[in-house]
């Protein structure tokens, strides 16, 4: 059974029969080149002005897998709530790596793949793993409630100290607990980050995006126009790469994968690049460079499917405000990943060109089953990363 990763938590769900546990991820293919996503935001670029150091990024997801050697030293113990471990360093579904690596992955020169702010450091609170097991979540199924989500994003702000909170999984409908999780975190100073949802133009307002104070997520494919199942609403409030994205993925390698959760780290480090440049600002100035630095999206004004733009980090850190959109150069197409194999079902090359993020790319999709489990929804396909 292939997994289909990052989806919703709600209300609990009871599959109609048992089925099988999907078998943890192994090890991905490295991806030659440099993808298409970091042609345009250029981390080596914006190493210059900012990595990150000293910023500390909850990643309430899967867990994180610090086996792979471009997080060597990158990622604390953290806090594993599915079974109640103070270690969330175990990722059986790949999906909290390939959120962590989007924010700190180190570069390695067998690769282009790399994370935006490498210097920053990782706290993986695991919460969700997306399987079932005769009807159950392991873990006791703690992942499945809002009070252990609430948990999560309380711990992290609180005891883990965490400057900035990624939540790249997606609650359909709105709950007290969380809210007041989310609200306790925005007032502590902490920088909420949160996917959009992949429920497409019918999902509505998804959470904790939809909460006061959160930056929420859409994403965008290589050519800049929203995707299709990217969910639209006031709780967008600026777009990212999160289609045909390369991932780190658990032990070593990489992986091809698109989602609103793979568009979300995207902010989330360029939110740790800015903490670490403008140690002085407040959240609320930091957000704000942020959201008026995004490049203009089709149509120009903010919309339900874009917010404010499309994210720029190079403008965010080095530009106060201004209607210039930033260009990027024009560069040839590049293979992300090698193929065959089980690890990539598809292989893709990107190509980048045009100015600011207009560019142009062949999706790279993982092609996979759909997962469902208690309490923690597979959204539409999407999210998806290969079985």
């Amino acid at each position: 059974m292939a997994v289909v990763v990052a989806g919703v938590l709600g209300a609990v769900v009871v599959p109609a029969a048992p089925v099988r546990a999907a078998p943890c991820l192994g090890p991905g293919r490295v991806a030659a080149g440099v993808p298409v996503e970091l042609k345009a935001y250029a981390p080596a670029r914006l190493a210059g002005l900012a990595t990150g150091a000293g910023v500390r990024v909850a990643v309430i997801d899967s867990g994180v897998d610090a086996r792979n050697p471009q997080l060597k030293g990158r990622v604390l113990a953290g806090r594993d709530l599915l079974h109640g471990a103070a270690d969330g360093r175990r990722d059986c579904v790949g999906h909290g790596t390939a959120v962590a690596g989007i924010i700190a992955g180190l570069a390695d020169a067998r690769t282009g793949v790399q994370g935006l702010a490498p210097g920053a450091t990782i706290i993986p609170v695991r919460v969700s793993e997306d399987t079932e097991l005769d009807g159950r979540t392991p873990g006791g199924g703690r992942q499945s409630s809002a009070a252990a989500f609430a948990e999560a994003i309380t711990w992290a702000a609180g005891t883990a100290r965490a400057d900035v909170i990624n939540v790249s999984l997606v609650m359909p409908s709105a709950d007290p607990q969380v809210r007041a999780a989310i609200a306790g975190a925005v007032e502590d100073g902490v920088i909420v980050v949160a996917a959009a949802g992949n429920g497409g133009a019918a999902g509505g307002v998804a959470y904790p995006a939809g909460y006061p104070g959160v930056i929420g997520v859409g994403a965008v494919r290589a050519d800049g126009t929203v995707a299709d199942y990217s969910q639209p609403g006031p709780h967008v409030d600026i777009a990212a790469f999160g289609d045909g994205v390369t991932v780190l993925a658990p032990l070593r390698g990489h992986r091809a994968v698109q989602g609103t959760s793979f568009a979300a780290p995207f902010v989330s480090a360029t939110v740790a690049l800015l903490r670490e440049r403008f140690p002085r600002d407040s959240a609320s100035q930091l957000t704000q460079r942020l959201l008026r630095s995004a490049d203009p999206a089709p149509g120009g004004a903010r919309s339900s499917q874009y917010g404010a733009g499309v994210l720029n980090p190079y403008r965010a850190l080095s530009e106060e405000a201004g209607p210039v959109v930033a260009g990027v150069a024009r560069v040839p197409a590049v293979p992300v990943a090698a193929g065959g194999g089980g690890d990539w079902e598809r292989a893709g090359v990107f190509a980048a060109g045009g100015a600011g993020l207009a560019l142009l790319a062949g999706l790279v999709a993982a092609v996979v089953a759909r997962g469902r489990r208690r309490g923690w929804q597979a959204a539409h396909g999407h999210d998806q990363m290969p079985g």
